[in-house]
Order: C-alpha cells, then sequence, then structure tokens
C-alpha cells in the first residue's frame, strides 16, 4: 500500500483534513500488513493484555464506522461498540491482519458519504460538527498510529515512517 503526503501547499482546509486522515490510515494498514497473525496478535506489553497490532486496527475500524459512518454521515450501519469495556479491542479467531485490513478499508468507503458534507454543518447525531468529527478521528488514529509503529518494531523489528 502507498501512502502520499498531503500537498503542501494547500488551500482548502477541509480536503487537507481528510488528505492527514488518509495518509494516518494508510499508515495504520502498513504497519500491520505482512504480519503473521501470532505476532499481530500478541501483547508485548505485560500492564496492556489488549494492545496488539490487530486489536488497534479493530479498534480504529470501530473508530470509523461509530464516528465518520453513524455519527457523521448518519448511515444505518451497526455499531461495533456494543457494551462495556470497550469490546472493539477484543480479537476472535476470525480477525487477522487480512480480515481486519479488508473491514478497515470498507469502513473508508463508508465514510465517503460525510466527505460530501460542509465541515461546518452539524453532523447526523447533532451534537458535533463534520469538522470537529474528523479532527477527532484524525487524533485518534494518530495515537494509535503510534502505538503500532512501537508494536510492529517490537513483533518484527520492521521499523520505519
Amino acid at each position: 500500500m502507498t501512502r502520499t503526503w498531503p500537498n503542501n501547499l494547500a488551500k482548502d482546509e477541509s480536503v487537507l483534513a481528510w488528505e492527514f486522515l488518509d495518509f494516518l490510515r494508510r499508515t495504520a494498514v502498513m504497519k500491520v500488513d505482512g504480519l503473521p497473525r501470532d505476532l499481530a496478535a500478541s501483547a508485548p506489553i505485560a500492564t496492556s493484555p489488549k494492545l496488539t497490532a490487530l486489536g488497534v486496527l479493530k479498534h480504529l475500524v470501530a473508530v470509523e464506522r461509530y464516528w465518520l459512518c453513524i455519527a457523521g454521515a448518519g448511515l444505518d450501519l451497526p455499531s461495533l461498540w456494543k457494551g462495556s469495556p470497550d469490546p472493539s479491542w477484543d480479537l476472535t479467531d476470525d480477525d487477522t491482519p487480512e480480515s481486519l485490513i479488508r473491514a478497515y478499508q470498507e469502513e473508508w468507503a463508508n465514510a465517503e458519504a460525510l466527505k460530501q458534507r460542509d465541515p461546518d454543518a452539524v453532523a447526523a447525531d447533532d451534537e458535533f460538527t463534520v469538522r470537529w468529527i474528523l479532527a477527532h478521528v484524525a487524533q485518534e488514529t494518530a495515537r494509535h498510529v503510534g502505538h503500532l509503529d512501537l508494536l510492529r518494531e517490537l513483533a518484527d523489528g520492521q521499523t520505519g515512517e
């Protein structure tokens, strides 16, 4: 998967925000892609038993589904956050790097509905603006990409951007 840095002469803030989110999404995928399932599902930090590369990616799928697709665009999709504590970190035997990358990319496609909305519009949930939701998802994704950087290095020694 390739990534492209956003245009450094960007003039449209909304376009730039979506470009940075796309860059972060692709970085997250690159950090998980190619890991064998056992390494992707391993939790190398003893005090964080659910912090796995697959868990982070599965959580990002749930983040995009809820914030961009349901709260933002108002799509009629089931939330992936059912119960407490947050079940999006829990892995099943069916969760593999390939399946979760595919699920993540499906949410990107679903989120296209929000891209068409004015950033200052109130989102479908009537509680946040589209701009706020996009900023929230970008910061959440960036934070978890940092986790994925470390998890990938601990899993197989691979480092990089």
